[in-house]
């Protein structure tokens, strides 16, 4: 079985952070490790709190799953600072995995931030270089290609700004773009690809770009190549909102395991 190691932090409320991404590993047929760099108090709701993990601590968690594993792919999520994304990426680097899946974690859906300012220059300069594909929904795409994003001209504009600093390949999630579809964007060998969907009414949607980009780095530990597993992986998140859990008061998180109800 392949194994997929997630970085990322943790969400209490189970529907976001490690906790997604072990879910959608293990759904879409992978074997999932992790490497928790913070602790999130957060619920459907809102996130409260946050605390970063010691670097230490961070940087052991990481050696003992690259020292005994095979470690297929790796996926990361919330990063919180400069000096852990650093971290990260000289491990990543030491380490060398095949494919990386750097899903730029910034804000909360209530509005709380998961990544410091002083970060996403790191994140620019130090993690997206060594990047297999980044997955930035509409927002995290405007921080960091510093455009306006509104329709798929913008994304595709945007993508191309992002894939200057080096990273093989940027995937722009279309869900807040102007369009009647759920397009996204994906700009790689200097081609773009669009991955649709049907827009899906519902507010439970929480989760859904841990667990699209986690499946998106299991696809990939599996052998496929990059347009392949996004298309296997954007049917799995299409398919996980569609079914998604109406549990908790606010935004309820997607279904990983839809398949089995």
């Amino acid at each position: 079985m392949k194994q997929i190691l997630t970085i990322a932090g943790s969400d209490s409320g189970g529907g976001a952070g490690i906790q997604a991404d072990i879910k959608a590993i293990s759904a879409n047929g992978g074997f999932a490790m992790s490497a928790i760099t913070s602790v999130t108090a957060q619920n459907t709701v809102a996130v409260t709190n946050a605390f970063d993990l010691p670097i230490p601590l961070i940087e052991a968690q990481l050696d003992a799953v690259f020292t005994d594993f095979e470690v297929a792919s790796v996926k990361t999520g919330m990063l919180s600072s400069s000096t852990i994304v650093e971290t990260v990426a000289q491990k990543l680097r030491e380490y060398m995995p095949q494919a990386i899946v750097v899903d730029p974690v910034m804000i909360s859906k209530s509005k709380f931030s998961l990544l410091k300012a002083e970060a996403i220059n790191s994140l620019r300069h130090v993690l997206i270089p060594i990047a297999t594909v980044i997955t930035p929904n509409v927002y995290e795409a405007e921080l960091l290609s510093e455009q306006e994003i509104r329709n798929i001209d913008d994304a595709k504009t945007a993508a191309k700004t992002i894939a200057n600093l080096g990273c093989q390949a940027v995937l722009v999630k279309g869900g807040h773009l102007d369009d009647e579809k759920a397009t996204d964007v994906l700009y790689y060998h200097n081609d773009w690809s669009f991955f649709e969907a049907n827009r899906i009414e519902t507010k439970n949607t929480h989760g859904t770009g841990c667990t699209y980009s986690a499946a998106i780095a299991t696809h990939l530990a599996l052998g496929k190549e990059l347009i392949e597993a996004i298309r296997d992986a954007k049917t799995y998140i299409t398919n996980a909102i569609q079914h998604a859990l109406d549990i908790g008061k606010g935004h309820g998180p997607t279904n990983h395991f839809y398949f089995l109800t």
